[in-house]
């Protein structure tokens, strides 16, 4: 019988043992991590990831998926922690004019080229549209928020500030589950828009500043 040389099978082993730690790592990785975001419409950096997964993403195809990644890949790879602790009652005092997509700078990484105004690819949506909310982590939800952008406001040259946004939507409390949805409905719109989603995570002050850009059709 051949016999695997001493040397060899150690090497065998502890590749063994490192690739269980490996796959134990992914297989533990905390929950605490893991949040959520609207996917229907889908935000900015979720639509980046996508279209693109992990890659750098298409200058020419998607210039703002692009300049997000090499400002900070991991506003793309980090879409679901788009939050802000602690905002209280009076976030709009919290987060900052200019800085809503990025929850004010908060969250487990940098999102300010959330904010940035330029050509972002819109889903298309009528005057009444669905909000579908993914939370991964199942929090559950006070209530959601749904703005919309006045019409005339252009997301393609200004930053987003709290009066440039009307609240067209504001739910009751959603138990802990996977998706919150709701329907939306609207008139006055057309064109270019951003629904920006306000999400109060039900397991503490915990509130997601969510934009999703739009075409009203």
């Amino acid at each position: 019988m051949n016999r695997i040389p001493a040397t060899l099978s150690r090497a065998v082993a502890l590749s063994s043992a490192v690739l269980a730690t490996a796959l134990l790592g992914v297989i533990q990785a905390p929950t605490a991590s893991a949040h959520g975001t609207v996917i229907t419409p889908e935000t900015r950096n979720y639509g980046c990831l996508q279209r693109w997964g992990y890659t750098e993403p298409n200058e020419s195809q998607d210039p703002m998926c692009y300049r997000t990644y090499h400002e900070n890949a991991n506003a793309i790879g980090a879409w679901k922690a788009v939050y802000a602790n602690n905002t209280g009652d009076n976030y709009k005092q919290v987060i900052p004019n200019g800085q809503i997509c990025s929850a004010g700078g908060q969250g487990e990484t940098n999102y300010r080229p959330l904010d940035r105004p330029g050509p972002w690819k819109m889903t298309n949506i009528g005057s009444d549209f669905t909000i579908d909310l993914y939370d991964e982590a199942r929090h559950g939800a006070d209530w959601l928020e749904v703005y919309v952008t006045k019409q005339g406001f252009n997301p393609e040259y200004q930053l987003i500030g709290w009066d440039d946004l009307e609240l067209v939507k504001k739910t009751g409390r959603y138990p802990y589950q996977p998706h919150y949805v709701t329907d939306v409905s609207t008139s006055g719109y057309s064109g270019r828009h951003v629904v920006v989603t306000v999400w109060k995570a039900s397991h503490m002050d915990q509130k997601y500043f969510l934009c999703s850009d739009v075409n009203f059709s």
